[in-house]
Order: structure tokens, then sequence, then C-alpha cells
């Protein structure tokens, strides 16, 4: 008998199982998210809550510095979700409020296609994870009072005088890239 029928026999059974599990699995949706095909009686998924864990500055010379910033996700459901990416915007506002220091985003999204290695983060049924990022910001003549305040806070820790305003967006679906609809959760720090 030909192998090429086993081989296809196989993949057709993969194929169904996979099938099975997308369509008997528990569906979800999150508060306020208009979902008009939502499935009647479907449990409501809690948005996740996002920590400012740290934000420090670790190295310092006249060229550069190095900061670190570390948020912590909590997953306050039973099921996982799929942390996307983390979108965030840092400012020292004893220099600017308008002015953005830097920023970035932690992670990444799809685009078209499902890709392959990406990067995603699994967050299980309660329990949380932290996201860290370092970002190196060029010395410039003009910020002499930004890069006093930066030394100042590598020199002191928390107790320096940099003022800190972070802002952003987590964005997440449930635990598959095919279930469900994309959530957001904004977030706000001041330090």
């Amino acid at each position: 008998m030909n192998p090429k029928v086993f081989v296809f026999a196989a993949v057709l059974a993969i194929i169904g199982i996979l099938g099975a599990i997308v369509l008997v699995g528990p569906d979800m949706q999150a508060p306020g998210q208009g979902n008009n095909n939502s499935v009647e009686n479907a449990p409501t998924i809690e948005l996740l809550e996002v920590e400012l864990a740290d934000l420090s500055v670790t190295k310092i010379n006249e060229r550069s510095a190095t900061i670190e910033i570390a948020f912590e996700i909590f997953n306050p459901n039973p099921r996982a979700v799929i942390v996307q990416t983390m979108d965030y915007n840092l400012f020292e506002t004893g220099f600017s409020s308008y002015e953005q220091l830097a920023g970035g985003t932690i992670g990444s999204r799809p685009e078209g296609m499902v890709e392959f290695g990406s990067n995603y983060y699994t967050l299980l049924g309660e329990n949380s994870i932290v996201l860290k990022k370092k970002m190196v910001i060029k010395n410039t003549a003009s910020s002499s009072e930004l890069w006093d305040s930066l030394k100042s806070e590598y020199e002191n820790g928390e107790s320096g005088s940099a003022k800190w305003w972070v802002y952003g967006t987590v964005y997440f679906n449930l635990s598959s890239m095919t279930s469900g609809q994309e959530n957001t959760v904004p977030f706000e720090f001041f330090r």
C-alpha cells in the first residue's frame, strides 16, 4: 500500500483534532469591548493589570545615559492570554512635559499571516510577567538640566530629582491568535 495514504490520513486526523479544539474551546469576552457576534453566556474576561515595577538610570557618562524600565503585568483570569505588544512613552517632567525622552514597544504584533518565532508573551491564568527594556539616551548640549536630573537619579536612586511620567497601552488576545478580538489596557504612572 502507498505510504502517502497513511501520511494524508494522519494530516487529516491532526487537522480534525485541532479544528475540534478551536470550535469547542471556551469563549471569553472583555468588558466594554463591542462584540455583536459574542456567544451567549460566555464568561467575561477581566482586563490585565499593569504596574511600573522599576524605572532607573543604570549607567551615565558625559555622552549617554542608560535607563531601564520594567513593567509587571498580571492576568487575573483563569485562562491564559497572549500579550502581543506594550507601547510606552517616557517623559522626565522636570525637563519637559511635552518632549518625549524615550519610548518604544516591547513585543511584536503579527502583520498579515501569523508569524512564526514572533516576540509574543504567553501569560498564564492568575500569574504575572515582568517585561523590561533598556534605552540609551544621548546627551545634547541643550539638556544640562535633564542631565543633572539623570545624574541625581543615578547617584540617589528613587530619591533622586527626576520626575517621571510613563503612559502607554498593552495589547493582548486570548490564548490563541485566532480566538477572540484584540483587547487593550491603557496605563499611566507618575513617579
